[in-house]
């Protein structure tokens, strides 16, 4: 059997997801919470297979719940169901170790699975969630390659870099810089293809992104 605890600060829900997966042979609710603290001295009391757990609740809310039953009941997964599927509560909630992340709009058939697949090891979540988790990922990649391709530029090449996205011409940097024309095409040839960047426009991107410039000038 699944030992389920429900920890949602809303009683008529609770009773309702109850009586749901009362129906369920495998699945058992062994308990009941109506915020983040009671889940966490419930699931010290009767150890659980699973928290089902809202993030909107009293006293403790389900991030800081979801953090301490990582630390304090590691063997119990936590799977998140809430109605709130922004970026913010998403990744906090995986950063604090939640196991999934179901949304409330979820039909009865998806939950149930979830709690299975999570007891399985698996990480459920639904779409909008996992579309979220892949856009961030990303852009984290992304961030990381570009701060790698950054470290690599020289300090001419940067400062060539921030004047050619300022829209400054490579004459003009030349002569702000006391350098030939052609020593700043090489610098700005080098820069280019260190970043994997292609046109000006592409630059001006990068320079944004990275704090390089500031659309105030």
């Amino acid at each position: 059997m699944i030992r389920v605890l429900i920890a949602d600060d809303h009683t008529m829900f609770r009773a309702g997801l109850r009586a749901l997966l009362a129906t369920e042979d495998d699945i058992e609710v062994v308990g009941e919470a109506a915020d983040g603290a009671e889940a966490i001295a419930k699931c010290e009391e009767l150890a659980p297979d699973v928290v089902v757990m809202d993030i909107l609740m009293p006293v403790m809310n389900g991030i800081e719940a979801t953090s301490r039953l990582a630390a304090e009941c590691p063997a119990t997964k936590v799977l998140v169901l809430s109605m709130y599927d922004d970026d913010e509560h998403v990744q906090r909630l995986l950063a604090a170790g939640a196991d999934g992340f179901v949304l409330k709009q979820a039909s009865s058939d998806e939950l149930v699975r979830a709690i299975r697949e999570v007891v399985a090891g698996g990480l459920p979540l639904s779409p909008s969630v996992s579309a979220k988790v892949v856009r961030a990922y990303a852009r984290r990649v992304r961030g990381e390659q570009e701060a790698s391709a950054a470290g690599a530029l020289t300090a001419r090449e940067r400062e060539v870099l921030i004047m050619v996205a300022q829209g400054q011409t490579n004459q003009a940097i030349a002569e702000r810089l006391g350098l030939s024309r052609k020593t700043v095409d090489v610098h700005r040839t080098n820069l280019m293809r260190k970043l994997g960047l292609h046109d000006v426009t592409e630059l001006v991107k990068y320079a944004l992104r990275t704090g390089l410039i500031t659309l105030d000038g």
